[in-house]
């Protein structure tokens, strides 16, 4: 295989090279009233937009993500019985966003970790790292801050697992967006993070809780039909923010939103940050069936050619600010090849990400040179050096 050519299709975008980390947001992205924020295709993790999305900041309870990535990543068993221990019942108050946990309630692995991610419970995720923790919240801070690394947060490090306010508990906009495209992985946890409102159990009673994200809350007023998660989280220091998911026909999208206006206002700042994402990129063909990427000259037959064509759809995101690269290998031309015969290959490519790869093959087949073709040929050749010395 040799290199034949690379086309470039290029949207306006005066931000940094494809292969390179974006941090800008192309022209005509919408001025959101927050402190930092970022949209990525969850599909890809493609970085669409944002502001500020690699400023590390506070981020309050949506350091409950890397707790639930942490559990499901460990194949927690999500039946299994906890007992709450007093330190974690002790958080359950009105100083923190809780359940209602007493000291030695029963609740399975799987109602903490709703607990957690749906009221956002801060008394339920303590009972929950102490038992992933071996009985140290400590020890399971560790494994956080051991998966972000894994992830490749680069702007991310977690001192307690609920999010409360410490100078080294922080993330950014766009770790956050990695983090729930994680997250988002586990059916499990896309089940929790869309639920409105559900019941969990101890031994002895029933408690029903509501989602604090109410971008998935019908009537809520704040409702978002795409809505699919994810969580929100408020405090001091992180202001008011929430990490929102959509999807709707072949686009999903999932917007960070840290220190909104207000706390209904980041609702509506996470939905502006999808409507965006729906409005203005969509998947289309960026190689189409029957696209010509190579002429091949034929074997001993000059000014005789074939064409080479894509055989198959390559369909990726696109919209501002993304560059598409389309790159064809092509081999040589064979003696003889039949209609269709695959002869090379087309890979896309959109801000330095693979997007999939088309073969390449021969559009109209031919027959091998006969033997006065490639007299004429060789003739041909010969004539030509002639004339030249």
């Amino acid at each position: 295989m040799i290199p034949l050519l690379i086309l470039l299709t290029l949207a306006p975008w005066t931000g940094r090279a494809a292969a390179q980390e974006k941090t800008e947001a192309p022209p005509g992205a919408p001025k959101l009233n927050a402190g930092s924020w970022a949209l990525i295709d969850a599909d890809t993790g493609l970085y669409l937009a944002g502001k500020d999305p690699d400023k590390r900041v506070a981020i309050a309870s949506t350091t409950k993500l890397m707790v639930a990535v942490v559990a499901l990543d460990e194949g927690a068993n999500l039946d299994e019985k906890v007992t709450v221990s007093e330190d974690a019942a002790a958080y359950a108050g009105s100083v923190y966003s809780n359940v209602g946990l007493y000291p030695y309630d029963q609740v399975s692995v799987g109602d903490l970790l709703t607990a957690a991610l749906v009221p956002s419970g801060t008394d339920a995720v303590y009972a929950l790292a102490e038992h992933l923790g071996d009985g140290s919240v400590d020890q399971f801070v560790g494994k956080m801050n051991d998966k972000a690394k894994e992830l490749g947060l680069k702007n991310t490090r977690f001192e307690n697992p609920a999010g409360i306010d410490h100078p080294d508990n922080y993330s950014s906009a766009a770790d956050l967006a990695k983090l729930a495209r994680a997250a988002m992985e586990y059916p499990e946890f896309r089940e929790i993070v869309a639920t409105p409102e559900t019941t969990i159990s101890t031994q002895d009673r029933k408690i029903a809780i509501v989602n604090t994200n109410l971008l998935v809350v019908p009537n809520s007023g704040y409702d978002y039909g795409p809505a699919t998660g994810i969580k929100t989280g408020t405090s001091p220091k992180a202001g008011n923010c929430v990490v929102a998911s959509a999807e709707s026909g072949d686009e999903s999208y999932i917007a960070v939103i840290l220190d909104a206006a207000g706390d209904l206002q980041r609702f509506d700042t996470a939905r502006m940050a999808l409507e965006y994402g729906f409005g203005e990129f969509e998947r289309e063909p960026l190689v189409k069936r029957g696209d010509e990427f190579a002429d091949l000259e034929l074997p001993y037959r000059r000014d005789e050619s074939v064409e080479l064509v894509a055989a198959e759809n390559v369909s990726a995101l696109a919209g501002p600010g993304l560059e598409v690269e389309r790159q064809a290998t092509h081999e040589e031309a064979p003696p003889s090849a039949k209609t269709g015969r695959e002869l090379g290959t087309v890979e896309v490519s959109v801000d330095g990400r693979d997007a999939g790869s088309s073969p390449l093959v021969v559009e109209k087949g031919y027959e091998a040179a006969s033997f006065w073709q490639r007299i004429t040929y060789w003739a041909g050749g010969l004539k030509r050096w002639v004339l030249q010395r």
